[in-house]
């Protein structure tokens, strides 16, 4: 078998396997997870603190323009600006990152103590007693000692 075929055989049972599966399912939700946490912090985290503060409060437009390019006279906005190719230094967006990590890190904390919690639960749980063995069951074994009793004495 050539070193091609091999590394084709070799790579075919890699992806078949079941762990290859579950991470890929893992990335495809932990995708749509973090959309999530994003809409939860830009729709309603974040108009919550503009009402608190009582202004129109945009973290990704909070930063500070290291180097504006020559003669540049268009929007002092962060889309403008990085667009003309200005060097901004962009800690909004930077603390929108961060709270978006610190909103996810929660939620899956929550998530693990919620999952350890029910299953304490589950491990707590007695055991069903064991059904009582049947009549002709119990029958035998009386004999048996019985016989037991005879072959000793």
């Amino acid at each position: 078998m050539s070193a091609t075929g091999g590394f084709i055989k070799e790579f075919r049972e890699f992806a078949i396997k079941g762990n290859m599966m579950d991470l890929a399912i893992g990335v495809i939700i932990g995708g749509a997870f973090g959309k999530i946490i994003d809409s939860v912090v830009n729709d309603l985290f974040m108009p919550l603190i503009n009402f608190i503060i009582g202004g129109n409060v945009n973290f990704d437009n909070l930063f500070w323009v290291l180097r504006q390019p020559e003669g540049y006279a268009g929007a002092m906005t962060m889309a403008e600006l990085t667009k003309a190719g200005a060097v901004v230094f962009a800690w909004g967006h930077f603390l929108t990152i961060f709270v978006n990590f610190l909103l996810l890190a929660l939620v899956v904390f929550v998530m693990v103590k919620l999952v350890n919690n029910a299953r304490r639960r589950f491990e707590a749980e007695p055991a069903p007693a064991p059904a009582a063995p049947p009549e002709d069951v119990l029958l035998l074994r009386e004999i048996r000692d019985a016989l037991k009793k005879q072959v000793v004495s």
